[in-house]
């Protein structure tokens, strides 16, 4: 990790640049990919994963008996703890359920705002160098609690043409109706265009690679709803001198391994703490198998001394980081400060990884920078809101003449006489 020692802020902005390939580079590679399963359907995604993937498959979809071996091929001790994370990641998501409430915003005239859900949505999980079944997990059990009729989920096969089973399992306890085994830009064009076997969805869930953010980018050109452009994983830690080099160092090391284009960027007042962290992380690499993808990844990343707590605080308000860890002395009253980040962990007990897993807040993200702007998935996102409005003849009585006043103001002289001849009927 290459360190940056009291950079000026004109500097700042460079410092926030993720590691990521030229994303309209990657967008015009994955046109052909998109334009293909929009033509050809089975065949094209057939074909594309045989290309990619290096495999030919007769079927795409997940069997029944496929789904019955995969939940038995799970020890005890996972199915124990992915039980455990069902539990909690529910709670969490339904406590979000928010009542109906009419309001009377003036006298005769009741409004309201009703939830419903998206009927047809498709989760892509990621395979790659690790299998996420805890994505699963935190994309449809939320979908599921909305009441999502079809809940379609894409996941690349291994080089044996199965999936992992900790992903069918999860996928099984959750409520996901059909499962396959299709992955990358070719499985975002399945779910957003339709083919003979893999249904159209409403709306495309999941995080990727730099391809799969690019085809789901794309595909909203197509009217395809999608969740956030969750690319390559992030984190950021905050530490000022309270912080345990052990702690920040692991926590930099978590997101390091996600894969080699991850970014870990440690933020600190203390250059004491920076060269301890630096002599923690070789410690700790030499302990972990991801060796390779790591040490890409700290390439990415970067350690940065400020001199302030002010300063860090508005540094990571301008990087907006996915996961941000408040490994500072007072994590509550520095949190009141953040306004740009995708989820916060609060002191020197709160690692990221319980977030990635069990604690029941959610872990898709937004990442590039897009905490600016985006929220990460939550059970809105698998819903949509409807209002609603009723008028009483006392309402229309009073509301009328404002509203043909500015109807007329307008002159939209239609909206106006759709008043009047209410008004005149009275």
């Amino acid at each position: 990790m290459n360190t940056f020692r009291f950079p000026a802020r004109t500097e700042w902005e460079k410092l926030t640049t993720r590691a990521v390939d030229n994303q309209q580079d990657v967008m015009e590679k994955v046109r052909p990919i998109l334009n293909a399963v929009k033509t050809h359907k089975d065949k094209a995604v057939r074909d594309l994963t045989t290309k990619f993937d290096g495999i030919s498959l007769s079927s795409f979809q997940v069997s029944e008996e496929e789904i019955r071996k995969g939940c038995l091929d799970v020890d005890s001790k996972l199915k124990g703890a992915i039980n455990s994370a069902i539990i909690n990641i529910r709670k969490f998501h339904e406590s979000q359920k928010q009542p109906v409430r009419k309001i009377e915003t003036s006298p005769g005239v009741i409004c309201w705002q009703r939830s419903t859900p998206i009927e047809k949505v498709g989760l892509y999980i990621p395979g790659g160098t690790a299998p996420l079944f805890s994505t699963v997990l935190m994309l449809a059990i939320p979908a599921a609690i909305a009441g999502c009729k079809e809940i379609v989920l894409c996941t690349p096969p291994g080089k044996d043409g199965k999936i992992h089973p900790a992903i069918i399992l999860a996928a099984h306890l959750t409520g996901v109706t059909r499962i396959f085994k299709v992955g990358g830009a070719q499985a975002i064009a399945a779910m957003a265009y339709g083919t003979e076997t893999i249904p159209k969805v409403d709306k495309i869930f999941g995080p990727g690679n730099s391809y799969v953010t690019a085809a789901k980018q794309l595909v909203t050109l197509d009217g395809i709803a999608i969740d956030l452009p969750a690319g390559p994983s992030e984190v950021e830690v905050m530490a000022d001198e309270s912080a345990n080099p052990d702690f920040v160092a692991s926590d930099l090391l978590s997101q390091a391994e996600h894969g080699p284009d991850s970014q870990a960027i440690l933020v600190t007042n203390s250059a004491e703490l920076a060269e301890e962290v630096k002599e923690k992380l070789d410690e700790q690499l030499a302990l972990l198998p991801r060796t390779a993808t790591i040490k890409k990844a700290l390439g990415n990343s970067r350690i940065i001394l400020l001199k302030t707590i002010h300063d860090m605080v508005s540094f990571t308000n301008l990087y907006a980081p996915e996961h941000l860890i408040l490994a500072v002395r007072n994590p509550e009253d520095t949190a009141k400060e953040i306004v740009n980040a995708g989820s916060v962990f609060l002191g020197h007990y709160t690692p990221e990884s319980a977030g990635d897993y069990a604690s029941g807040t959610n872990h898709t993200l937004p990442t590039y920078g897009y905490a600016k702007v985006y929220s990460g998935v939550n059970l809105d996102s698998f819903c949509k809101k409807i209002t609603f409005q009723e008028i009483s003849k006392k309402g229309l009585k009073r509301l009328g003449p404002v509203i043909e006043t500015m109807a007329e103001a307008e002159q939209l002289e239609a909206h106006k006489m759709a008043v009047m001849l209410r008004l005149k009927n009275l």
